[in-house]
């Protein structure tokens, strides 16, 4: 995973304090792998409730300002579950959050 563990904790706790406590982030796309270089950080969250449009714009803008880098959300709805391309990210995707 090519985020320090400053960038992971800053992550989940900007995520945590829109999404809830107990959202869960996952990290997929090229930063997750070692042999790649650059590139935006792509990120899968399930929030504990209903993220609204106006809060998914907020995080979005409050991620990149904080890592001053390129951030893609993509909210997992709880009440429909995963689109096809949701399955597909999640099959690689890793968790931000390391075991405490």
């Amino acid at each position: 995973m090519r985020l320090t563990s400053e960038q992971r904790e800053r992550i989940v706790r900007i995520v945590r304090a829109q999404a809830g406590d107990n959202a869960a982030v996952w990290l997929y796309g090229s930063r997750t792998r070692d042999d790649c270089r650059g590139g935006d950080v792509d990120l899968l969250i399930q929030a504990s409730h209903e993220i609204d449009l106006q809060q998914q714009a907020e995080l979005h803008s409050r991620l990149e300002g904080e890592l001053l880098l390129p951030v893609d959300i993509s909210f997992i709805d709880s009440r429909q579950g995963m689109t096809r391309f949701q399955k597909l990210a999640a099959a690689q995707a890793l968790p931000v959050e390391t075991a405490q």
